[in-house]
């Protein structure tokens, strides 16, 4: 984690330094756009972290275990493929979640097929394209991607 946050702090010096240097007060729009999403987003992830820690402590991490640990196979990579399509949000909300179904047990390849589920099946992310982009699309894109969650969770049990 510290290295994502080095990482952050970099870009955020960098994009900062530049926008001053562009001199058209770009710096105190960045500056005032990050306020208003940090306003925006912060009841999110307050829930986000809120939710992941009593799901550790209110599920026991024997059903955890059993359902999506390693010796769930194809079963928990199965479960973390659609429980992952069916989480909302982005990751300000997934990944603590995702994070805490791990703590408590789960397989690496249910994980990994949790978090490609999620990116490659979200129900909101399909609701958007259905509105937006239309049907023929969202289907065909389905139809390309839906062999990927479980395929990446078998291939982490495989591989690791």
């Amino acid at each position: 984690m510290i290295i994502a946050l080095i990482l952050l702090v970099l870009i955020a010096v960098f994009t900062s330094v530049y926008a001053y240097k562009r001199g058209d007060n770009s710096h105190v729009k960045g500056l005032t756009i990050a306020k208003n999403t940090f306003i925006n987003i912060s009841p999110l992830l307050v829930m986000a972290f809120i939710m992941a820690g009593f799901m550790q402590v209110v599920i026991p991490p024997e059903l955890i275990q059993s359902w999506l640990g390693e010796e769930a196979g194809l079963k928990g990579v199965l479960i973390g493929s659609i429980g992952g399509a069916l989480i909302p949000g982005g990751p300000y909300i997934s990944f603590p979640i995702i994070a805490s179904i791990f703590k408590s047990g789960a397989g690496l390849g249910t994980v990994v097929a949790f978090v490609t589920g999620w990116s490659m099946w979200g129900v909101l992310t399909i609701a958007f394209e259905l509105a937006l982009i239309g049907y023929r699309f969202t289907l065909l894109r389905l139809a390309l991607v839906s062999i990927f969650p479980p395929l990446a969770g078998i291939m982490t049990y495989i591989l690791f």
